[in-house]
């Protein structure tokens, strides 16, 4: 059964950003909140651990469109390609904040993603999310647990998240109250943004 572990975000418990950072080490799977849905998440450099969240979404984890979670914008040279002005300017108005943003990919992806052309991007504003990429010293995978034909509290009330999710992961972090809003997806890997779905950031951002 997974540990269920409340975290402040105004102020997280290092010891136990460390036990869920331990986990995702491990090749485990974790729920935590980020600026918009909780998330569903690993390591990304674990192929076990991916295959596993494949499993649960029930999808094969080659057509996975999943993003990254970053802590920064610094971490973003490590698997896209050289980004122009105009983007990065983007980038740098909108993150820390709701929004993915999908980039082409570039040739130091995990192996998992090595065919992938283009790699979403997430940088959220929650020092939760923050802490854990900081302590693994990589991005997580994240897929949100958000799901349209579900009662809404499942996805939002960690308490809820944990009763449903106990047995299918390793850990449930309690990170208050999360949002049923996704992240706005953008698209900049062709250079012109392109929208590709309204979240909660504003859409009018570029």
């Amino acid at each position: 059964m997974a540990l269920f572990i409340k975290i402040y975000e105004d102020n997280p418990n290092p010891k136990e950003v460390e036990r869920a950072v331990d986990i995702l080490q491990k090749g485990g799977l974790i729920i935590y909140p980020t600026d918009t849905v909780y998330s569903l998440g690993c390591d990304i450099t674990n192929s076990k651990a991916l295959e596993k969240i494949a499993w649960i979404k029930g999808i094969k984890l080659a057509k996975a469109n999943w993003s990254f979670v970053c802590s920064d914008l610094s971490n973003l040279s490590d698997y896209v390609r050289q980004i122009d002005t105009v983007t990065f300017k983007i980038l740098k108005r909108a993150l820390p904040g709701p929004y993915t943003f999908v980039l082409p990919g570039n040739n130091n992806l995990p192996k998992d993603f090595k065919k992938k052309k283009t790699v979403g991007i997430r940088v959220p504003d929650n020092a939760i999310a923050k802490a854990l990429v900081d302590g693994l010293g990589n991005p997580i995978v994240s897929t949100s647990i958000y799901d349209e034909d579900e009662v809404l509290e499942y996805t939002t009330d960690p308490e809820l998240i944990f009763e449903k999710w106990q047995n299918q992961v390793d850990l449930v972090i309690d990170g208050g109250y999360g949002g049923n809003v996704a992240s706005t997806v953008i698209d900049l890997s062709q250079g012109e943004p392109v929208l590709l779905r309204e979240g909660k950031g504003n859409p009018d951002i570029f």
